[in-house]
């Protein structure tokens, strides 16, 4: 997607920029307004700052190899980790089994291969989570809740299901959803903010991931003129009892049970009664779900210009690639340079529309001020394309040599992240 902003106005993602400012030590593409949008993201922020229990979450579907797209993920999840996060990765190999038809042996070797590896190998700790769809029975009852509360007709309306649609790919839907959702189960520590990195194209399942969460919650608590409301949303009346006397063991003392809700007079504000009601459901044996965060990412442009696609290898580097072959990519790569060298001089050439410029910016620089001088000397026509591409080349041929070189160091420490070979 090209025009982000339609996603502010149509879909409701906030600005990212707005909430920049109270991120103490922001990762590069919050900087630099790669990641440019968000939803709750301030409950990860809060959580942060606080010392407070928060999550990462991402999965890959291991169709094809990793490349520069699926590392910027895989960066995201280490951010968080490193900044206090419990971090989960899903290899979705129920949904590259069901969609795609990969047998299940290959879903395996290639999730450790070319996720696994080097998600460890780019700095990932063994307090991690890492799993394998198929393999998880906690997400796939969840998912099996989950479904119960979905309906087909959404699922068409998001996905284009129709009566041609396999039941195994309408399944690994409600798995990804349950994927996003199992960091919350009491096994995981019970409800606490989770965030989501993604690109903008997977905003849909977001927005129906987080109305599941509110479809399981027991109560909706609002807010009132003067006093705090509990809605009844799937409590019964000895739940709706069991909440009216919890409240007022808790302290509250002016709370009026009705047939289908519960008024709270002397709350002082939702937050606290929030609160309390998830772990009161989820001492009922609910699950007191919090709608999960997400951050959205810009895509990268593929080298050979559009969108980087597994399925055109020319298009992308891959994290498994030889240096030297990625090299020669880079150096063939679609730039924003004028059709010669006297008109690059005269015009400047268009940083914004140039693959290598990308590729310095997404992962080839961790120095603001190169970046700075890169992009002036492009648009003003001192720096040419051939010079561009020579360092950009020989960067990415330095990272890859290195990244590989970790991914092996990575395949003798499977066993600590609870991966057998």
């Amino acid at each position: 997607m090209d025009d982000y902003s339609k996603l502010f106005e149509e879909f409701g993602i906030s600005s990212f920029e707005e909430i920049l400012p109270q991120i103490d030590d922001p990762h590069p593409y919050m900087k630099r307004h790669i990641i440019f949008g968000h939803r709750d993201y301030q409950k990860v922020v809060q959580a942060m700052k606080e010392k407070k229990p928060f999550a990462v979450m991402s999965g890959f579907m291991p169709s094809g190899r990793a490349h520069l797209g699926g590392k910027m993920v895989m960066e995201e999840i280490i951010w968080h980790q490193k900044h206090g996060g419990d971090a989960f990765v899903a290899i979705a190999d129920m949904e590259a089994h069901s969609v795609r038809g990969i047998s299940w042996q290959k879903c395996r070797e290639m999730g450790i291969e070319e996720y696994i590896l080097s998600i460890i190998a780019l700095g990932l700790e063994p307090s991690a989570t890492i799993y394998f769809q198929s393999k998880s029975g906690a997400v796939r009852d969840l998912a099996f809740e989950l479904a119960a509360a979905a309906r087909f007709s959404e699922l068409a309306a998001i996905y284009g299901f129709s009566g041609e649609t396999n039941v195994a790919h309408m399944v690994s839907v409600m798995v990804q959803s349950a994927d996003i959702l199992h960091p919350q189960l009491a096994e995981n520590g019970g409800p606490k903010p989770v965030v989501i990195p993604v690109g903008s194209d997977q905003d849909a399942h977001i927005r129906l991931t987080r109305d599941l969460a509110s479809r399981m919650r027991k109560f909706l608590v609002e807010e009132r003129e003067g006093y705090v409301s509990l809605r009844g949303k799937a409590a019964g009346p000895e739940m709706i009892e069991a909440a009216a006397s919890h409240l007022k063991e808790m302290g509250y003392e002016k709370v009026k049970r009705y047939e289908e809700h519960i008024d709270v007079f002397d709350a002082k504000d939702a937050q606290g009664i929030e609160e309390m009601m998830r772990e009161f459901e989820v001492g009922q044996g609910g699950y007191g779900f919090m709608p999960p965060a997400s951050l959205y990412h810009r895509f990268m442009t593929g080298l050979t210009g559009g969108k980087m696609s597994s399925s055109k290898p020319d298009s992308h580097i891959a994290l498994t690639e030889d240096p030297e072959e990625a090299a020669k990519k880079v150096m063939r790569a679609v730039t924003g340079g004028r059709q010669s060298l006297a008109e690059q001089k005269k015009l400047g050439g268009e940083p914004d529309k140039c693959t290598v410029y990308e590729l310095m910016l997404f992962h080839l620089s961790e120095d603001e001020s190169e970046l700075k001088e890169i992009f002036e000397e492009c648009k003003s026509g001192e720096k040419m394309c051939g010079t561009c591409k020579k360092e950009a080349a020989e960067r990415v041929r330095q990272f890859l040599t290195e990244h590989q070189r970790e991914r092996e160091i990575a395949r003798e420490r499977l066993s600590e992240y609870g991966i057998e070979k």
